[in-house]
């Protein structure tokens, strides 16, 4: 089974199709994503209609989910994102406003190897940043890979006989070989707002005849969602950012 897996999408319509577009139908089986479909960008619209229309295998909720639709009250948010999550809630469709509402929590379990969350499998607005909070998610964890969001940050932990590891991808194409006796424990990155300082979209695609995962860059009009950003009447960081990947 091949799976194409996207987190943090954040209503970049720009980011998710130069995505989609590099990973078409026929490359995969089924796709995944791990939370924040909107949130900060201007399409959150679009955004969910176009995941909802590839038959998704399973999503979950993120943070900016909850907010967005009314799940959670945003009080745990800067400024910029509360104001952020309101308009998103004020831009929805009704039906879509009830999709994110429906939209279980992680962690969930894809099949035999992988289970995904949006933040951490023991709780899912837990923002994973280092090996104490790596460790405390393996430990919780229920299959050899766990796939998170949620920082923005790719990010790979794995756990061999006790002694953790974490490494960041340094390269566009970053592959991991999944081996006997290994849990690891992986953030996908950000598809719609990276902030790693690389404001490439990021995302993975897994193989489970391999099994394999990869991590990826691909390139997008960062231009394009700037100027929706600005038209739409939301903050200008949030145009800025994208430019930067912070």
């Amino acid at each position: 089974m091949r799976y194409l897996i996207l987190s943090d999408i954040h209503a970049n319509l720009e980011a998710l199709e130069a995505v989609l577009a590099e990973s078409p139908a026929g490359t995969y089986d089924r796709l995944i994503v791990l939370g924040d479909l909107v949130g900060y960008g201007a399409d959150p619209n679009a955004v969910i209609d176009r995941v909802r229309a590839l038959n998704p295998l399973a999503v979950i909720r993120g943070n900016h989910d909850k907010a967005a639709c009314g799940l959670d009250d945003g009080s745990s948010f800067n400024q910029i994102a509360r104001f952020a999550a309101s308009w998103t809630n004020d831009t929805l469709t009704p039906d879509n406003r009830q999709y994110l509402r429906d939209l279980p929590h992680g962690p969930v379990l894809i099949d035999d190897h992988v289970e995904i969350c949006h933040g951490s499998p023991f709780d899912e607005d837990h923002y994973i940043f280092d090996g104490n909070d790596a460790r405390r998610a393996l430990d919780s964890s229920e299959r050899v890979l766990c796939l998170f969001g949620h920082t923005h940050l790719p990010v790979i932990f794995f756990d061999e006989a006790g002694h953790l590891t974490g490494m960041i991808p340094e390269i566009s194409h970053q592959q991991l070989h999944l081996r006997n006796g290994v849990r690891f424990l992986v953030n996908v990155g950000s598809v719609g707002q990276p902030r790693d300082g690389d404001p490439r979209a990021g995302y993975a695609t897994y193989d489970s005849a391999g099994p394999t995962l990869v991590l990826h860059r691909m390139e997008y009009p960062v231009e394009v969602a700037q100027r929706k950003i600005m038209a739409a009447g939301l903050p200008q960081t949030l145009a800025n950012r994208l430019a930067i990947g912070r």
